[in-house]
């Protein structure tokens, strides 16, 4: 677990000094992730880019989704990818082999991505290459459903993905990660007819029992592969981000 989000701190019902002084220091650090967040949204609105944080547990199929969306958008749209990990470079490698553009971030022992990681990234990652600028960067987070959902890294939209070889009462497990999501997407669908124990219909309802109305799609990225309604999202979202873009430059 990590320090700089805190998880690794224990929860005492009677804080001492020295849980004060820690709370203090976090404090002080998200305030400085935030202030980072905002800097790195304004660079991706001045490239028109649109940038997604994709969350999950671990081996939920970011990357086999990522592999598939780019192979849908081949000579329509622009994507590369940030790809978090605490170790190797195992994920962006293989996106690279399929032609993405791909970043690897290894963020040692801590749990998820921050907006200085992010932000770092970027001198070495640029949106904008012989004036081609990037259309969509998805921000591939490190596989953990706790704590990516607490650092804002300057994203416009968080995605959270849902294997059918998980529970799915997951979202009533980690109501903060699905409380942040503005899509969820059901991961490797094509498995439904083998997965006695998900169904699509109790995730959702696990989904709303949080009080929120976050749209639900299902994404099939394996051997069956069936990510039209992903794709569709995708192009959607990249509307409305340039429609937004276009207003904004008016007014100024």
């Amino acid at each position: 677990m990590c320090e700089t989000c805190g998880c690794s701190i224990p929860d005492h019902h009677h804080p001492t000094p020295a849980d004060e002084h820690t709370v203090e220091v976090l404090t002080g650090l998200m305030d400085a992730n935030d202030h980072a967040a905002g800097h790195n949204r304004e660079h991706f609105n001045r490239t028109g880019t649109l940038v997604i944080n994709l969350m999950s547990s671990p081996g939920s199929g970011k990357t086999q989704l990522l592999e598939r969306t780019a192979q849908a958008l081949k000579n329509r749209l622009s994507i590369a990818v940030i790809e978090g990990d605490l170790e190797t470079e195992n994920d962006a490698k293989r996106l690279r082999e399929q032609g993405i553009r791909a970043h690897q971030i290894a963020t040692g022992s801590a749990c998820h991505l921050d907006a200085h990681l992010i932000h770092k990234a970027l001198h070495d990652f640029p949106l904008e290459i012989d004036g081609q600028t990037t259309d969509i960067l998805f921000i591939e987070n490190v596989g953990n459903l706790v704590c990516p959902a607490a650092f804002d890294l300057g994203q416009h939209t968080n995605v959270v993905l849902l294997s059918t070889t998980e529970g799915d009462d997951k979202p009533a497990k980690y109501p903060v990660m699905f409380r942040a999501a503005d899509l969820v997407v059901i991961s490797k669908a094509d498995l439904l007819p083998y997965m006695d124990g998900f169904d699509v219909e109790r995730a959702e309802q696990s989904l709303r029992g949080l009080g929120v109305e976050t749209p639900v799609l299902t994404a099939a990225a394996g051997r069956e592969t069936d990510i039209s309604a992903w794709i569709e999202w995708l192009e959607s979202q990249l509307a409305e981000h340039r429609r937004q873009g276009e207003k904004t430059a008016s007014v100024a």
